[in-house]
């Protein structure tokens, strides 16, 4: 029922579409690009729902109050505690751990204005979790969200944060002035 709808409003309603060529791995960090608007998270999540795949994402403890709190579990949100005291990437990593199916969402790019700086989270979490890294790439031209590659993270940082960079060159968010891969070697 909720793949139904969730393919109806997704491929019905708001015309988007989607090319997936990669494996369902249990587990993986998606990463979405480009992150311009806030309707990304809407859209990517009535793309997944459509797929019949649920996705995760981070939110921060605070806003999982009641009744808050259980609607944004029910959608796949994280609460997680971001004081300097915690390891983000070690509550997730247990997070993955835990879960018979992990597939977390994150934005790389950490802001929806252009930042070229993206941050490395998604990818150390990916790196410890030992999990494959998956490229989502949110096309506003085209109305299509298309994941054709996956990185499995290797430890050499600047090397793979460049291949994943690239991949996301060609996509268009919604504003794409507020969207840069920043400066590849």
């Amino acid at each position: 029922m909720r793949k139904a709808i969730c393919s109806f409003i997704y491929h019905k309603i708001l015309g988007w579409k989607h090319k997936v060529s990669i494996s369902d791995y249990d587990k993986y960090i998606i990463c979405a690009a480009p992150h311009t608007t806030n309707w990304d998270l809407i859209i990517g999540k009535l793309f997944y729902g459509a797929i019949g795949r649920k996705t995760f994402f981070m939110m921060k403890k605070e806003w999982f109050f009641e009744p808050l709190g259980s609607f944004f579990r029910s959608i796949g949100g994280i609460a997680v505690n971001r004081d300097k005291k915690n390891s983000l990437v070690d509550q997730m990593v247990e997070q993955a751990q835990k879960r018979k199916i992990f597939h977390l969402a994150i934005t790389p790019e950490g802001t929806r204005s252009a930042n070229g700086e993206w941050k490395k989270g998604f990818y150390y979490i990916a790196l410890k979790a030992q999990i494959p890294i998956v490229l989502a790439g949110i096309d506003y031209q085209t109305k299509c969200i298309t994941i054709e590659k996956e990185i499995f993270p290797s430890g050499d940082l600047e090397k793979d944060m460049r291949e994943i960079k690239l991949y996301f060159k060609r996509f268009k968010g919604k504003y794409p002035e507020k969207f840069t891969i920043g400066e590849i070697d």
